[in-house]
């Protein structure tokens, strides 16, 4: 069984002095790659020191989040630009929007979004978005470039089944599915139990978002094999299978 966690920030100060006992534990659980969203300029270091560690399981995306966007977004974003330009990413993310705090920036939100989703479609890279009380607005923006092929993941899915059909509708979208789902009254279980496999990846997002039965303590990729697990109870099939069809979508989607 091979599992791939494809958003986790495995990188930030939290796993700085138990790194290599929190890579032990991952590869004990079957993980064989994990994919590290990029946050701004100031993660992008940290990142690639962790990537060059372990080049074989680690693999790096470029993007600028959305709560990373102020009033020196358009220099976060060149800095973005030059290192799309010299060397290989998986993905353009975490990139989107987040109204779930601060709308101060809402606009340039969306203008740093559709920048980071031009320069995805111009060089043919999956995109990962970040979606927090912005999901229409996401929509909207998404709708310009809908005839431009796009693909990418929506991260921490929590949607229900309209909004499913409508991601659907815009390209050839996976939705990153982690420990939110193992949550009691979430009601995620319900959406995941009509979204087809063939649809869904998987993610930890560590250090948030931790699954049940550690929530409250920090988040790390080994406990993907707890989304899985939940994953295979709600579809009533081995957790074989869901690990053999989720990696086969996470391998072609990010071109691992």
């Amino acid at each position: 069984m091979k599992l791939i966690d494809t958003h986790s920030h495995i990188y930030e100060d939290d796993f700085e002095k138990d790194i290599n006992e929190v890579i032990d534990r991952l590869e004990q659980e079957h993980i064989y790659k994990v994919l590290l969203p990029n946050v701004d300029s100031e993660t992008i270091d940290k990142m690639h020191s962790l990537e060059q560690k372990r080049p074989d399981l680690f693999h790096s995306m470029i993007g600028v989040h959305p709560s990373s966007i102020k009033e020196n977004y358009k220099e976060e974003l060149e800095t973005i630009n030059k290192w799309l330009s010299n060397r290989k990413y998986c993905a353009i993310g975490e990139i989107g929007i987040d109204l779930y705090w601060d709308k101060t920036f809402a606009n340039e939100q969306i203008v740093a979004f559709e920048t980071q989703i031009q320069w995805a479609i111009e060089r043919d890279m999956p995109i990962v978005i970040h979606s927090r009380e912005s999901f229409d607005v996401i929509y909207t923006s998404l709708k310009k470039f809908e005839k431009k092929q796009l693909k990418g993941v929506f991260h921490s899915f929590t949607g229900d089944n309209e909004i499913v059909e409508k991601i659907f509708s815009l390209g050839d979208f996976k939705l990153g599915i982690n420990g939110i789902v193992t949550f009691k009254n979430s009601g995620l279980d319900k959406t995941v139990a009509h979204i087809p496999l063939e649809k869904i990846v998987l993610e930890t997002d560590s250090p948030y978002l931790t699954p049940s039965p550690y929530r409250g303590k920090r988040n790390e990729s080994a406990y993907l094999s707890l989304v899985a697990k939940r994953i295979a109870e709600i579809k009533e099939l081995p957790i074989e299978k869901i690990a053999e069809i989720t990696t086969k979508n996470a391998i072609e989607l990010f071109s691992l």
